[in-house]
């Protein structure tokens, strides 16, 4: 989820979202690396939309703040379309990190799925801004997948585990490091058909404002 704003001077759309970080497995440092992650590569197509008549650059400003002492009311009680709550833990009961809906503001990061680099912080947040994966999952002979493109996608042999592996065999699917943001998902965000209220601010996703308990691993 983010707020938006429609700088008219500077021909510059900004979306920023705040990242609220607790858990276990969370820290100052980590909260920064992911924030920093996910701004990377949403930032990285330098991407343009047209809006009332003129062009835009899309600029995205994350930041990520570490609260171990997050309490549940604060979750549940925010009305800032800004911030964003994720607990960070080395066990999830599904095996991977998710959000608690398309267009939404509150999800679970397993720890090994943010570090070095990997892009599930970025596909993430693409899902809480309201992306969902593409319904066709055999992109061979398409070239450089998209963020949003989740694992297990077919894909051509560059951007596998294995690029020595055939399709669906072990290393044989996308490898996520391999995903990047590229103009086609800022389209498809349709921040043309956002509604800006007179100081040029909008919202993009929504509030699902759940609070997310450990995970047991027993």
């Amino acid at each position: 989820m983010g707020e938006i704003q429609l700088d008219s001077l500077t021909h510059q759309l900004l979306i920023h979202s705040v990242f609220f970080f607790y858990g276990d497995a969370s820290s100052s440092a980590l909260s920064q690396e992911v924030a920093g992650d996910i701004a990377v590569h949403w930032n990285e197509p330098s991407a343009r939309v047209y809006i009332k008549r003129e062009w835009y650059e899309v600029k995205f400003q994350i930041e990520g703040i570490w609260v171990p002492d997050l309490e549940p009311e604060t979750v549940w009680q925010n009305t800032d379309p800004a911030r964003n709550f994720f607990r960070i833990e080395s066990f999830s009961m599904s095996h991977i990190s998710f959000v608690d809906g398309i267009g939404s503001n509150t999800g679970y990061f397993k720890l090994d799925n943010l570090i070095n680099n990997s892009t599930t912080a970025a596909h993430e947040y693409g899902h809480t801004l309201g992306l969902d994966h593409p319904e066709i999952l055999d992109i061979r002979g398409k070239g450089q997948p998209s963020i949003m493109y989740p694992r297990g996608t077919i894909c051509d042999p560059e951007f596998q585990y294995d690029k020595n592996a055939l399709p669906l065999q072990p290393g044989g699917t996308l490898n996520p490091y391999t995903r990047k943001v590229l103009q086609s998902d800022i389209d498809l965000l349709r921040l043309d058909r956002l509604r800006f209220d007179r100081n040029n601010r909008a919202v993009l996703g929504g509030f699902t404002s759940l609070y997310h308990q450990k995970h047991d691993e027993r």
